[in-house]
Formats: structure tokens, sequence, C-alpha cells
């Protein structure tokens, strides 16, 4: 047991002079091997960033940065052509309607001189028509008046005949035609 209680005051003597020491990279005694191996560490990260790191950074960088180059030329590009393709659109619309208006017009025209041409075919029906008709009115005038003298001469003989009176044919024609005249 007697070397044992020797070891325990050993170690307990080791942790009281560690205790007393403090943080070993406070300890001024080691602080020449610490900037030592500090300014390795910054050189080593230095070399390693500016021959590594670095580059490939920039690489990126430089990538990204044509990328975004490219694609803004290709929409500007794309802006143009889609403003030519409004304005085609525009021009092929306007054309289209001024199309469709002397297509209209032309129709209108077509359809006017259609219906000129069967007005114009109608009225010399009607005029054709119109003249039969006055023909027609002016033969049955006729026919009537022939009529009439017919029946005003016959009538005329009757009377005479029914009165008792001779009956000359030439006479009565002669009067019925003077009575007819006015």
């Amino acid at each position: 047991m007697a070397t044992e209680s020797h070891g325990a005051e050993a170690v307990a003597a080791g942790h009281a002079a560690a205790e007393s020491a403090g943080m070993p990279q406070l300890a001024v005694e080691t602080f020449g091997n610490q900037i030592f191996w500090l300014l390795v560490a910054l050189v080593a990260t230095y070399l390693i960033l500016s021959r590594v790191a670095l580059p490939r950074i920039a690489a990126v960088l430089a990538e990204r940065q044509g990328t975004i180059t490219n694609d803004i030329a290709a929409a500007e590009e794309l802006k143009l052509k889609a403003k030519e393709a409004e304005a085609a659109y525009e021009k092929a619309l306007a054309d289209a309607r001024s199309q469709a208006n002397e297509i209209v017009e032309a129709t209108r025209a077509e359809i006017k001189a259609d219906l000129d041409a069967a007005l114009e075919k109608a009225d010399a029906e009607i005029a054709a028509k119109a003249a039969e008709s006055e023909k027609a009115i002016a033969e049955i005038r006729a026919n009537a008046a022939e009529s009439a003298a017919e029946v005003a001469k016959d009538t005329a003989k009757e009377l005479i005949a029914a009165l008792g009176g001779e009956v000359d044919g030439r006479s009565v024609t002669a009067a019925v035609n003077a009575r007819m005249k006015g």
C-alpha cells in the first residue's frame, strides 16, 4: 500500500503542477515554438489557397460571368427576334385586314352589279308587261267602243222598230257614230 500511496502522491503532484502552469498556449516559454508553427501554418494555408483554391474559384467566377454574358446576349437577340416577329405579325394582320376589306368591297360591288342587272331586267319586264297591258287595255277600249256602237245600233234599230218606224241601217249607223264622237 505504500507504493500505491506514493504513486497517488506523484499523480496529485503532477496535477498540481499542471494546474499551476495554466493553459499551455499561454505559457511564455513556448511562444517561440508556437510562433514558428503559426507561420508555417499560415504559409501552407496561403500556398494552398493561392495555388489551388483561388484559381478554381476564379475559374468558376469567370465561367459564370461568361455564361451570364452569353445568356444576356442571347436574351437580347431573342428580344430582337420577338420584336421582329411581332412586327411581322402586325404587318400580316394589317395585310389580312386590308385584303378582307378589298374582298368585302369587291363582293359588295359584284352584288350591287348583280342587283342593278336584276333591277334593270325586272324594270324591262315590267315595262314590257305594262306596254302589253296598255295594248290590251287599248284593244279592250276599242272593242268596247265598237261593242257599244254595235249595241247602240242594235238598240236604236229595235226601238225604231218597236215604235213602229221603218229602220234604215245607214241612217241609224250615221246617227250612232255622230253621237259617239261627241
